[in-house]
């Protein structure tokens, strides 16, 4: 009979014991499915809500900015960071109302003249590609843009609708941009450790060293793409105004600003460069599209490379797959935050998954490559 009890007791010892390891691993199952459910939710309200978290990032960009401008001024302006942000603020502006008030009489007469050459010249390689079956525009559109707006006043009406409405879509955009990027720059620190504080609290010196080099990387970025572009512009006014092509500046300007967007914006930036020189002739044509690749060459391979190389150091390729994705996704606004996001993202990997998660120190490895390369 002992011997019976006996082994009923450690029967029952060995259940009470592998309940608790059963309860634990059904404990770890609905843990993991509960992760899975909030990461799929947090991915769906993600891809719901792109467009304003793309607008967003836009600010943090913008405070970015404003940070690196008040950092800039600091040797000059000795006074606190609160200060040299509002002098900078002040000094953007005046600038933009400077730049408002000159461009309210120059703009829209070269706008206008440059888009009436335009039209023309699309009528002339209609009128030429016709002659061998091809319709540039397709049977509806016709060779006028101009005939084919006025031409039926329902669609007339919906096309205004729909660019009245997205200007008014642009404006509030940019109006929440810049007032996100305002309350950012001059409060960094509480926005930042409110997103710190969801980190581990061993983890959040990590969090926190990491989150200050994304926003070095966006200063940087932004910094130099500003400078690109104001080179890009000047020295694209100056050679098509050497040359004698209309609206110098509004071609000098969309060519800087194609900057923003690499390897595709310098390309669709020379279409309207060729139309307007098309009419003044083979020569001048000539002249406008070599100069104009010339100083994209330059500006691209030597002078890009050495403003940008200290913010992104991201291969070629990898750049324009995410411009053609992101672009796919979402727009204009996505082409436009390509750059930055890859550069943000890139450091966001390389210091929680690769160098945190995977314990490889990329730095060592940089390190002996370059060794490496000098023994050879």
């Amino acid at each position: 009979m002992s011997d019976v009890s006996t082994g009923q007791e450690q029967l029952r010892e060995n259940a009470n014991s592998a309940a608790p390891a059963v309860a634990h691993g059904q404990r770890g199952v609905l843990a993991t499915g509960l992760a899975l459910l909030a990461i799929c939710v947090a991915l769906f309200l993600v891809w719901q809500t792109v467009s304003s978290l793309l607008i967003i990032f836009a600010g943090v960009l913008f405070a970015a900015f404003l940070d690196a401008a008040a950092r800039a001024i600091a040797p000059v302006v000795r006074l606190n960071r609160i200060w040299r942000l509002t002098i900078v603020l002040l000094l953007l502006a005046v600038a933009v109302g400077l730049g408002l008030i000159w461009g309210a009489g120059k703009l829209p007469e070269q706008t206008r003249l440059l888009l009436k050459v335009m039209d023309t010249q699309f009528d002339v390689l209609q009128q030429h590609f016709l002659r061998y079956g091809v319709d540039l525009l397709g049977p509806e559109w016709g060779r006028d843009f101009a005939q084919w707006l006025v031409s039926d006043q329902g669609r007339f009406f919906s096309h205004a609708q729909r660019v009245v409405g997205g200007a008014s879509s642009f404006l509030a955009g940019m109006l929440v941009i810049v007032f996100l990027g305002i309350l950012f720059a001059f409060d960094p620190t509480s926005h930042r450790e409110s997103l710190v504080m969801l980190a581990k609290p061993s983890y959040r010196v990590r969090t926190r060293g990491v989150m200050d080099q994304m926003g070095n990387v966006l200063r940087l970025w932004f910094v130099g793409q500003l400078i690109r572009i104001i080179l890009m512009t000047l020295c694209v006014w100056l050679a098509l105004y050497l040359i004698g092509l209309p609206g110098p500046f509004v071609l000098g300007l969309q060519a800087g600003l194609s900057n923003f967007v690499p390897y595709l914006g310098p390309i669709l930036a020379a279409i309207p460069i060729a139309l307007v020189a098309m009419p003044l002739g083979g020569s001048v044509l000539i002249w406008a599209v070599v100069v104009y690749t010339i100083i994209q060459s330059i500006e691209g391979y030597m002078i890009g490379p050495l403003i940008q190389r200290q913010a992104v150091e991201i291969p070629p390729a990898w750049t324009l797959v995410a411009i053609v994705l992101l672009g796919a996704l979402f727009g204009v606004m996505g082409i436009a935050l390509a750059m930055p996001l890859v550069a943000v993202g890139r450091v966001a990997i390389i210091r929680f998954y690769v160098e945190d998660y995977l314990g490889d120190d990329l730095r060592r490895t940089v390190n002996d490559r370059k060794v490496a390369h000098e023994r050879k």
